[in-house]
């Protein structure tokens, strides 16, 4: 049995499709077991239970023999580090006397230590916490920049003609559809079952904001352009989208050290799913 955290979300959702497709069994968790009625209709076993109720997720855990991790974004509203902080330290706890096959976890281009650098030093610490558990040999995936991240400029771009971005128009960032990522973690959910990774997965190549502007342009028929905000305004503009000033102040220095430190990796997994065929399906889906 696979026991999946985060089905619902992007990744987790792929995962599981392309675990049942498969015809693997599998156990998805949920905080609302409402969210997962879609992969229920499809074969999933669907569990509602909170990640912070650690005995609960360990009698879930304990019912299967492999393991998908993927530690909760917290509300933006909150000190996001903090929250995320607290509930992969319940995680690790629910894992506590748990002896599994194989643990895969999602983690992140850029992961390193440190505090107050958002996803990329909380995913970091989650990659070690859950080797130094020894419930199960581990495999982590550092996944690049999120496709489905610029979903929410669907509606900029049809209604201003503009993507917003906080990067250059020309900077190449590593991207990836959540499609990919599932795939991709399938595979491992099943391979051997040992240590392995971190596995870098990212797009067939690498993409800029202007290259998303362009493709929306492609998919809409009508111009788009990058709006760009400046270095100076981070903070503001992501508290203006309601991130506290702890999550604001997280996020800046993520996206900064982002800019500033590009990840090469020698040889990343390649997704086949490119950023034009992902917009052009997301505006065709928003049309239905």
């Amino acid at each position: 049995m696979h026991i999946i955290l985060g089905a619902t979300g992007h990744v987790g959702s792929a995962l599981t499709q392309a675990l049942l497709a498969r015809n693997e069994p599998v156990t998805v968790v949920t905080r609302k077991a409402s969210k997962a009625e879609s992969l229920k209709t499809k074969g999933a076993h669907v569990v509602e239970v909170d990640v912070f109720d650690t005995t609960a997720l360990h009698r879930v855990i304990e019912g299967g023999h492999r393991l998908f991790a993927l530690n909760p974004p917290a509300p933006p509203s909150t000190d996001t580090v903090a929250e995320e902080r607290k509930s992969l330290n319940a995680i690790v706890a629910a894992l506590e006397g748990c002896k599994l096959e194989k643990i895969v976890c999602e983690s992140t281009y850029g992961a390193q230590p440190g505090d107050g650098i958002g996803d990329l030093g909380v995913l970091y610490d989650m990659e070690q916490a859950l080797r130094q558990t020894g419930a199960a040999p581990v495999s982590a995936i550092r996944a690049a920049y999120y496709m489905s991240n610029w979903d929410a400029s669907l509606a900029t771009a049809q209604k201003e003609g503009k993507v917003h971005s906080m990067y250059p128009p020309d900077f190449k960032l590593p991207m990836v559809a959540p499609h990919d990522l599932g795939e991709f973690a399938a595979r491992l959910m099943l391979g051997a079952a040992e240590a392995s990774g971190p596995h870098y997965v990212e797009g067939p190549e690498r993409y800029s904001p202007g290259d998303v502007a362009r493709a929306f342009a492609q998919a809409l028929g009508r111009p788009v352009q990058v709006a760009v905000t400046p270095p100076e305004q981070w903070e503001q503009a992501f508290r203006s989208l309601g991130f506290s000033e702890a999550a604001a102040k997280s996020y800046v220095a993520m996206t900064r050290l982002t800019l500033e430190s590009k990840e090469e990796p020698e040889r990343p997994e390649r997704g086949a799913t490119s950023l034009e065929a992902y917009i052009s399906a997301l505006v065709r889906k928003s049309a239905t």
